[in-house]
């Protein structure tokens, strides 16, 4: 594993001259950042270890107009390291950079103090002092402080010592990581937020990031997100040098099949993943920023928490876009430790985690305004989002504390969207957290499963109360029902909503709860016959309709005084043959008419006037029986006449 470590500091504090003295690599890689002297885009160096460990270094700027630059760097580091030059001390960079590490959440990193051959040993120790006050009140408290000179080399074994130490807690923390992803069968997915893109002559597009997750492959398809598109990685760079695969993450450059350069920029991520989604609505977790400069006025990042409909610059790995807090009631919960769950809309989508950290930027005057994690990437919307209450929201925000149950985020999320699809159901060990029915391979939550099954028994005693003569409600009829109550109640789309309504339903019939006869659904205390006047009238209507030349439908079944069930009854026994509306046939009659027709159109072309004759009937009745046969494939129309079809008997 090649761990990444990200530079973070003031403009002018050393930097860049300290990597240079590192690793040997100008990270400076622009003509206008090495005349003007100073970091103006996001820049790379990397180092080898004694012991072969990796080390690669992403450093960013430090002047205050680009944080955003620096944030493109920050939101893909293992660790950080603060640089803080002796002859100035912390300044406003420093101290905006090192909220905004506290606001990502990292907690791995070392503070280097920088230009030591400037001062003497009482101001060196001042300055050391300050960064330690400062690191104590963020996630990066206790990090070691190391005291360095680029120019004159004092300091730098010290330093690479304690890189080589940063660089095996991380590979540690990331060794415990794999081990627990290792339960997962489909391994650990991997996954590149884009930091540059440029086209190569002769090679096409080429994108660079840090890797995330397990192996990569040369060859390897992954999907761009957003744009749910198929790329390939064509070839593998690491350090400048080709390579098969790349394990673990690091600096990694992609050659990649199938995209164009001018159609990928910063932002778009390249993953095996299937949780990492596009989206442009969230729910989150936030969290106050650190408060490092008691000379800024209390509050200067905004009130906290902040208010309903407030708007923000969001930054997630290497995306930055505009951001809206939800203004509704349901939409945000406060926590007690002043933390506050939010729904949050973007400007644009972006390809998110849940777990992934991220974090919220004023725009204008520039201050950190809030740290923290998605929590659901696809949260409820349209009817289901009534499921989102307040008290949802802090048990999907325990779901993700350290320490929580490996089930509880798959439980936090049932209970706010009520069906969860595939493996998002489930916890990555195959457990379904209780209170949870599958269905359709769906985790289903078990409130949702019983009102479903309340609703087909309730609709079913309705139909036997309407309609007394029946054998049951149709199949046809009761399922859409349930369908559209699903999808008023979760987020589902039609087709698993359908799946799910038929599991439902055949629990119901194995339970003995509803009993099914042929597509009809009934009680099971009642008798699945017809009455018997129901049966004589569906009798009498099968015998008026046995003719070449049978009368209106409507006016048989006035006749033969035939319910409404009976037809159905008829039509679902295959008893009856309906060509259209007011033309049907008793099945019988029909088949005969069929078999005619085909034995007359065998010799040769059969004509309408031809068939007409041979049934003695009219025009009306043979051009519908023929457009039928032809309809199913038994003939075949042609200029002479039909002849047999494809799906003729032989």
């Amino acid at each position: 594993m090649t761990v990444v470590i990200g530079t973070a500091g003031h403009i002018d504090h050393g930097k860049t001259a300290l990597l240079r003295a590192l690793t040997g690599i100008d990270a400076d890689r622009l003509p206008e950042e090495r005349r003007r002297g100073m970091t103006i885009d996001v820049g790379y160096a990397h180092l080898r270890m004694a012991d072969g460990a990796e080390l690669d270094f992403v450093d960013v700027p430090g002047h205050d107009r680009l944080v955003g630059n620096m944030l493109v760097g920050a939101g893909e580091v293992d660790a950080a390291l603060l640089v803080v030059a002796a002859d100035d001390g912390p300044r406003a960079q420093t101290i905006e950079h090192l909220e905004l590490l506290d606001a990502l959440g990292l907690a791995e990193g070392l503070a280097v103090v920088t230009k030591t051959d400037l001062v003497d040993d009482q101001r060196l120790a001042e300055v050391v002092a300050a960064v330690g006050d400062l690191l104590a009140a963020t996630t990066l408290a206790g990090a070691p402080i190391l005291a360095v000179s680029s120019t004159a080399g004092t300091g730098l074994t010290e330093l690479r010592d304690a890189l080589a130490a940063l660089g095996a807690r991380v590979v540690a923390r990331g060794a415990a990581d794999t081990r627990e992803a290792a339960r997962d069968p489909a391994g650990r997915p991997v996954r590149l937020a884009i930091d540059r893109v440029f086209a190569v002559r002769g090679r096409g597009t080429v994108v660079t990031g840090s890797l995330r997750g397990g192996r990569l492959t040369r060859g390897t398809a992954l999907r761009l997100v957003p744009g749910e598109r198929a790329i390939r990685a064509r070839e593998l760079q690491v350090h400048g040098a080709p390579v098969e695969a790349v394990d673990g993450g690091g600096r990694t450059a992609l050659n990649l099949a199938g995209v164009e350069a001018a159609e990928l920029s910063r932002g778009f991520v390249l993953t095996t993943d299937p949780g990492v989604l596009p989206t442009s609505d969230l729910i989150v977790i936030l969290r106050p920023p650190a408060r490092l400069d008691p000379r800024r006025a209390p509050g200067d990042g905004g009130p906290w928490p902040p208010a309903p409909g407030a708007t923000f610059r969001l930054h997630a790995g290497t995306a930055a876009v505009g951001a809206t807090l939800g203004r509704g009631r349901r939409d945000r919960a406060e926590l007690p430790d002043g933390r506050i769950v939010v729904r949050v809309r973007l400007a644009e989508p972006i390809a998110a985690r849940p777990g992934d950290p991220f974090v919220l930027r004023r725009p204008s005057p520039g201050r950190t305004a809030a740290g923290g994690r998605f929590l659901d990437v696809a949260p409820p919307v349209g009817p289901s989002r009534r499921r989102i209450e307040p008290a949802g929201l802090a048990v999907l925000a325990a779901a993700f504390e350290p320490g929580a149950d490996r089930g509880a985020v798959a439980a936090a999320r049932l209970a706010l969207h009520g069906i969860v699809a595939g493996t998002e159901g489930a916890p990555r060990d195959g457990a379904i957290p209780g209170r949870t029915t599958v269905l359709a391979g769906a985790a289903v939550a078990d409130d949702l499963a019983a009102l479903l099954q309340a609703e087909a028994l309730a609709a079913v005693a309705a139909h036997h109360a309407a309609h007394p003569l029946t054998g049951g409600m149709p199949l046809a009829e009761l399922r859409p029902v349930l369908v559209r109550s699903l999808r008023r109640r979760a987020a589902v789309d039609a087709r698993l909503a359908g799946s799910i309504v038929d599991a439902v339903l055949e629990e119901l019939v194995t339970a003995a709860r509803l009993a099914r006869a042929d597509d009809l659904l009934r009680d099971p205390g009642r008798s699945a016959e017809l009455p018997p006047e129901v049966r004589a009238a569906m009798d009498r209507l099968e015998a008026a309709l046995a003719s070449p030349a049978p009368p209106p439908f409507g006016q048989a079944v006035r006749e033969a005084r035939c319910p409404p069930e009976g037809v159905r009854a008829l039509e679902a026994a295959g008893r009856i043959v309906r060509l259209d509306d007011d033309l049907v046939y008793a099945a019988g009659a029909y088949r005969d008419l069929a078999a005619l027709a085909l034995r007359s159109a065998t010799p040769g072309p059969l004509t309408p006037a031809a068939l007409r004759d041979a049934t003695g009937t009219s025009r009306k009745y043979v051009m519908a029986i023929l457009e039928d046969l032809d309809r199913r494939g038994i003939l075949r129309r042609t200029p002479d006449g039909h002849v047999p079809g494809p799906r003729a008997p032989r």
